[in-house]
């Protein structure tokens, strides 16, 4: 039987892992500015398996416009090139041979408005597994008061379960925040 602090632990550990999915998918979310992380579903079809690019290259960033990409084998140029067109990731890279260079174009107010509504969904999508979660936590607490633990305990481990969940929404809120200053500047 697990008891009440293993479950608010529980509860924190998943919190932890729905914040980190959430700024992942923020870090996907283009705001004009060049980022590794743009390319980071590209596959590479490599000795005939599809390879992550960040497996097979070395990718970054000289400024805040270009992506860089130079490969650790040569003749992995034209694969590379191939893989980041099929992405459709928008991207045109260009080829001289010994590096794949992108150049990221700056983001129009319009594209910008969308990408502030993409992120503004991953944030409520986040809000959506927290309050999930908040739900699960007060389940297993029902049950251990069923299982013998006080009405009173049973009280003050659900007042725990909301202080947690209340900071990792906000945790969150800050996120999006940030992200959304991010997009917007110019």
């Amino acid at each position: 039987m697990s008891t009440l602090n293993e479950v608010i632990d529980q509860l924190t550990d998943q919190l932890e892992k729905n914040l980190q999915h959430t700024a992942t998918e923020f870090s996907r979310i283009r705001a004009g500015k060049a980022s590794p992380a743009m390319l980071e579903s590209v596959m590479v079809e490599y000795y005939g398996a599809l390879t992550p690019l960040a497996q097979v290259a070395n990718v970054n960033t000289p400024d805040s416009r270009t992506l860089a990409i130079q490969p650790w084998d040569k003749s992995l140029i034209r694969p590379i090139e191939t893989a980041i067109i099929n992405s459709n990731l928008g991207f045109a890279p260009q080829n001289d041979g010994e590096f794949i260079r992108i150049s990221i174009p700056p983001v129009t107010e319009e594209r910008r408005k969308e990408l502030v509504k993409r992120a503004k969904s991953e944030s409520e999508n986040s809000k959506i597994g927290i309050r999930n979660l908040r739900k699960d936590a007060n389940e297993r607490i029902k049950k251990l008061e069923k299982d013998g633990l006080s009405e009173d305990d049973a009280k003050v481990g659900e007042d725990r379960v909301q202080k947690v969940v209340d900071s990792y929404i906000k945790k969150t809120d800050d996120l999006l925040e940030n992200k959304e200053k991010e997009i917007m500047t110019v």
